[in-house]
């Protein structure tokens, strides 16, 4: 699926700010779609068509990410995943209208958890992909070798410094670069087109994403999804790639063992964004799964 065989996507002010989002289906249940870092509502666009054949689909973008707005970071917004399940929490009551599936990839799990628990009322039920675990977190860096921990500490104090870190995204957001670290990320090379890098770098030359990069990249504290997955309101099921480089799936089988996740479903040479890579495996899935959820709410109600 090409972004080109899409139509446009639409702009919701959120605070004041303009948000990108992508609408498509009239009916049956909404289900809203959170990208993970550095992408955007189009890493969704193989999964968009099929899903809404049936639901009520829409892929947002995150303030900071992709079309959406990307301001500098103040004490009044801040690029949190609180601040983001506040995002996704006004836009089910304001632009969906209803209680949505959520369905996340990367920190974009971590974000539709967190708006579960804070926006409990809007929330159906969760689906994560490939969840990061957010290893460079500043309870986790004891488990990881003392050499990864200290450079990640050490970088994230150069990165502070505007220039560096202008030099340093510079370098990042060129195709090349883009290319080869998702030639790692996924485990299909044939997946890594150039539609898809320059879907990436789009959003990088935006004014403000400089900001949004080091922002992130020094956000070492705020919740984990161990922290998130026992208080979830709502049922979970996780979907991992066995081949995941960034996120081992040996650590992510541990999430599958909390008492709210109904299902844990490893996808076989796959790698860290299944939705992109293997649509084929990951729609039936998330389809079977809304729709099943779906009847048993009815027959419950």
């Amino acid at each position: 699926m090409m972004l080109s065989t899409l139509s446009q996507p639409q702009t919701w002010m959120w605070k004041g700010f303009p948000i990108c989002y992508y609408a498509e289906g009239n009916t049956g249940p909404a289900v809203i779609l959170v990208h993970g870092f550095g992408a955007s509502w189009g890493h969704w666009r193989k999964n968009i068509p099929e899903l809404a054949a049936k639901c009520r689909v829409f892929a947002i973008d995150l303030l900071g990410f992709g079309g959406s707005a990307k301001p500098i970071p103040t004490s009044e917004i801040a690029y949190t995943f609180e601040t983001w399940a506040e995002q996704i929490g006004d836009f089910c009551r304001e632009v969906v209208g209803t209680p949505a599936f959520l369905v996340g990839n990367s920190i974009g799990c971590i974000a539709v958890m967190q708006a579960a628990v804070d926006y409990p009322e809007w929330v159906i039920e969760v689906a994560l992909l490939n969840c990061s675990l957010r290893l460079l977190h500043e309870r986790k860096r004891s488990q990881i070798p003392w050499y990864r921990s200290f450079g990640a500490g050490v970088t994230q104090k150069i990165l502070g410094v505007k220039w560096v870190s202008q030099l340093f995204f510079k370098q990042l957001a060129t195709p090349k670069t883009v290319k080869k670290i998702l030639l790692q990320a996924y485990k299909r090379p044939e997946a890594v087109t150039e539609e898809l890098v320059e879907m990436l770098l789009i959003p990088a030359r935006d004014q403000g994403a400089v900001d949004v990069f080091v922002a992130f990249t020094s956000y070492s504290y705020g919740p984990l999804p161990e922290d998130l997955l026992p208080i979830l309101p709502c049922p979970a099921i996780i979907l991992w790639g066995t081949d995941d480089p960034w996120e081992p799936i040996e650590l992510g089988r541990e999430y599958g063992k909390f008492d709210t996740v109904k299902q844990f479903i490893p996808l076989e040479g796959v790698g860290h964004c299944p939705q992109d890579e293997a649509p084929e495996l990951v729609n039936p899935i998330l389809l079977d799964w809304i729709l099943t959820s779906e009847r048993s709410l009815l027959k419950s109600n």
